[in-house]
């Protein structure tokens, strides 16, 4: 039997997710499936809307087979490392036949090569990365035209077959040509397969007789107190209700306002500069801000700090390392480029039942189904993750701030 391999947020779950499942067991042709998941905090650095396990709750409905977590050490990261330590679980399994993503390509004849040329990392690509961020470039952005002009360089006589630079700005083609290059990097079997993405754009607002929308605007959407069903299947659009009505969400950055601006204000320069993507003065920045803030709050504080060089999304991410006091130390590249060590169950049907048995002889690292009897740095992180995203709730219980402990992995 065939498995596919999904890497995704669910952040929330909505009928663009859907046609991608589809699309992907169709492109394969498996008959089981194992979803990727970011725990509480996502890639672009920012809460997800609901938990992970009302998350888990929705992939199972979806008809995915089993959920393991994205470590959080890996979730709230640029795209290399991000793309790393997703592929690397589904490595990890032995059980993952393919791997199938969202494209704006919506093929791999461009994605490949680019690939192969960029996971060896040249002495002009870093060159140029690093001469682009000395003219204030943020790294997404010096990363793709640098990445895009050693490709072009490369090609015999410069002819360019495409443009690597346009495809390099869509945001999942970025993230795809990521997950390719880990699997090179890994040595892995595993088959890349890519499906175009359809609908709506990760920057666009909805659109009227859509029924497909981004996570981004279904979130947008909810923010402004309006609903998102028309956007989400019936299963999905219950659970989050149902989160909702429990005061367990949908979570932003402004849910984490107290919690920042109370780290914020009471750690030092010094304090701060040990924190991941502390870097380049940035804690004295903060520091310097804070104090001239009007009224705190976290877009506020954002737009004071956002610049060319820093990315809004860099510097969500920044918070989410204030807020769960992530170090450089821990997440150094040495650390990130041995994997997560531990594959962390969310949850299963009963299909992903037989697929965790299989898993017993086929995982080269620890399958963890009750983190309260397993140790590990990075899930300890996990751990204290999932705690503070539970402590915005309205009234956290017991449960919610330590579920990963008290609780069992979902099963639908």
């Amino acid at each position: 039997m065939a498995t596919v391999g999904i890497i995704a947020e669910y952040s929330p779950l909505h009928n663009g997710h859907v046609h991608h499942f589809t699309e992907a067991k169709k492109l394969s042709g498996a008959d089981r499936s194992i979803v990727i998941m970011s725990g509480p905090f996502t890639q672009r650095g920012e809460p997800a809307a609901v938990s992970k396990q009302a998350r888990t709750e929705m992939a199972l409905h979806m008809g995915a087979d089993l959920v393991l977590e994205l470590p959080v050490a890996y979730a709230v990261q640029p795209a290399e490392w991000f793309a790393f330590g997703a592929v690397a679980l589904l490595e990890a399994t032995g059980v993952v036949d393919s791997l199938c993503f969202g494209s704006e390509a919506g093929t791999l004849g461009t994605l490949l090569p680019l690939a192969g040329f960029l996971a060896e990392e040249s002495g002009a690509l870093q060159d140029g990365i690093r001469r682009r961020m000395a003219l204030g470039a943020g790294f997404p952005a010096a990363y793709a035209a640098a990445a895009a002009s050693a490709w072009e360089g490369s090609l015999p006589g410069g002819e360019r077959t495409f443009d690597a630079a346009e495809l390099l700005r869509q945001p999942n083609n970025s993230l795809g040509l990521h997950y390719l290059i880990a699997l090179r990097r890994l040595g892995s079997a595993i088959r890349p397969l890519t499906v175009p993405r359809t609908g709506a754009g990760f920057h666009d607002p909805l659109q009227s007789g859509s029924r497909i929308a981004s996570a981004t605007a279904i979130r947008r959407l909810l923010e402004k107190g309006g609903s998102p069903a028309e956007y989400m299947p019936d299963y999905s659009i219950s659970i989050l209700e149902r989160e909702q009505a429990a005061g367990k969400g949908p979570l932003n950055l402004e849910s984490f306002r107290m919690q920042l601006r109370h780290l914020l204000s009471t750690r030092t320069a010094s304090e701060l500069q040990h924190l991941q993507d502390m870097n380049e003065g940035l804690e004295n920045r903060l520091l310097r801000i804070m104090p001239a803030l009007p009224d705190f709050t976290v877009s506020g504080l954002l737009e004071a700090l956002k610049s060319k060089r820093y990315t809004r999304t860099r510097l969500q991410r920044l918070l989410i390392h204030v807020l769960l006091n992530h170090s450089k130390e821990e997440m150094a590249p040495a650390v990130l480029a041995r994997g997560p060590g531990y594959i962390r169950v969310l949850g299963f049907r009963e299909s992903g039942r037989k697929l965790l048995k299989q898993m017993k002889h086929s995982a080269v690292w620890p399958v963890v189904t009750n983190p309260a009897r397993f140790s590990h740095p990075l899930l300890e992180r996990d751990l204290q993750a999932a705690a503070a995203f539970a402590g915005a709730f309205s009234n956290p219980s017991r449960t919610d701030l330590y579920g990963d402990y008290l609780e069992p992995p979902v099963r639908v």
